[in-house]
């Protein structure tokens, strides 16, 4: 469901991304997963810079994304926290080791909601492989929450001329993933290892388009 803010950023924001974001959007299998989000869901995506959130809300379009951000992204302004707030997103305080965050972000799942999730957690720095390993918070969602994670990879290309190339992966059911012989822990990690090499495939297929 959207909030009125979301409806106004959407409108207002269309020529940003008509102009400069730029999606060029394709599909792992359309008829699986395309653009539209039924029910519940985790849309994760690999991190490259602060407008990841603006192109996210585009590719998208007809659903309200509730976006996990860092604490350090609320302290920039005033204003920006604000902002933020009325978007809907979940601060997550990383420096306080704070996990109510996920309590927030599960009753947002339980009410049919959808999370926006970078689980890089950062923006890698230029010299880093990309993407960073990625941090396990999502997976313990979607297998409390039973909501399904939707990969998404993006170039990141904006501000150039050419297009940002995205895909949008096939809907990962965690819980099927879940190995009853092995503790919570380990069902958690070797998930989060395995989904984030599902992101790398769908990297790898926009390459071998580019070639």
């Amino acid at each position: 469901m959207f909030a009125p803010f979301d409806v106004f950023m959407k409108i207002t924001a269309w020529p940003v991304n008509l102009f400069i974001f730029r999606p060029k959007i394709t599909y792992e299998d359309k008829r699986i997963q395309n653009r539209r989000i039924r029910g519940k869901a985790i849309v994760i995506c690999n991190h490259h810079s602060v407008y990841d959130f603006g192109v996210m809300m585009f590719v998208f379009p007809l659903r309200r994304l509730r976006c996990q951000v860092a604490e350090v992204v609320y302290r920039q302004s005033p204003v920006l926290r604000i902002l933020l707030k009325l978007w809907g997103t979940v601060k997550v305080n990383r420096t306080d080791h704070d996990f109510s965050f996920l309590a927030e972000s599960l009753r947002i799942l339980e009410k049919g909601g959808v999370l926006e999730i970078y689980p890089e957690a950062r923006i890698p720095e230029p010299e880093e492989k990309k993407p960073l390993e990625f941090t396990p918070s999502f997976v313990w969602l979607a297998l409390h929450s039973g909501s399904p994670v939707i990969p998404v990879y993006s170039d990141g290309r904006i501000f150039t001329l050419k297009r940002n190339r995205i895909v949008i992966g096939k809907p990962i059911d965690a819980v099927s993933m879940y190995n009853d012989s092995l503790d919570e822990k380990t069902n958690i990690m070797n998930i989060t290892r395995a989904i984030r090499n599902k992101v790398l495939e769908l990297g790898e297929t926009v390459e071998k388009k580019e070639t």
